[in-house]
């Protein structure tokens, strides 16, 4: 079945993994206080999430109050410590990142062969859409704001963890059903194996990121392995 649409993590696979973590979150986390103070009252469905989460969590010790912006932005710090993919922590990163795209004062790094690898996949007819635990908006800030210049043009899709787990077969065939194509039409990138493992139980092509910087592949995987955008057969 030919491929009619390309699915693509962000972190690893278009964008370097020390961009996200040796950027974007600090730069979230020196904020996220001032943040939570100046919006407090506009965060009451984030505060709910971030409240059943703590309930569950046991690798916090701290205590949550919701009516205190100092507490939750103490727990927001320790899930962006930990690489939490928390569905109330990503969108709120995400309007923190948005105002720094804005101003300037952050400019996305995404890898060389990602713009042309876009420019021949939509002159092809190819569906470009992106599945990251970053939240839409931040996706969407990424992709405009980059050292490539704006790339969302190329982009028809945005899916982040309100659609599903990266780690579960259900949230690639909800993908599936949203871009209207069946799961054997798409080809998912990503780093991660678990996450390729999952696609590929959907239905979907898959194919492993290796990027510098990428943690090391230790165990043996049926994926296609790439090192650029540019070895993939579509």
């Amino acid at each position: 079945m030919p491929v009619k649409a390309i699915l693509l993590d962000i972190e690893g696979t278009t964008t370097p993994i020390d961009f996200v973590h040796k950027i974007l979150f600090p730069f979230a986390r020196k904020r996220v206080g001032d943040f939570v103070i100046d919006n407090f009252e506009r965060l009451g469905p984030e505060i709910a999430q971030l409240k059943a989460e703590h309930t569950a969590d046991r690798s916090y010790t701290g205590p949550f109050k919701e009516a205190a912006p100092d507490s939750i932005s103490l727990y927001l710090k320790h899930l962006i410590d930990t690489d939490r993919k928390s569905t109330p922590l990503k969108a709120i990163q995400g309007r923190i990142w948005q105002a720094g795209y804005e101003t300037g004062d952050l400019r996305s790094q995404i890898f060389d062969d990602v713009p042309k690898a876009f420019e021949k996949w939509k002159a092809a007819g190819k569906t470009i859409a992106i599945y990251s635990s970053g939240s839409v908006l931040a996706q969407q800030n990424l992709f405009q704001y980059t050292d490539h210049g704006d790339l969302t043009p190329f982009i028809s899709g945005y899916f982040d963890t309100n659609i599903g787990g990266k780690r579960e077969k259900t949230s690639y065939q909800r993908i599936g059903e949203e871009l209207g194509r069946e799961s054997g039409e798409i080809l998912f990138v990503s780093d991660v194996v678990a996450e390729l493992d999952a696609a590929k139980e959907a239905g979907m092509e898959t194919s492993l990121s290796i990027r510098a910087g990428n943690a090391p592949i230790t165990s043996d995987t049926i994926h296609q392995a790439i090192h650029s955008f540019a070895a993939l057969q579509i």
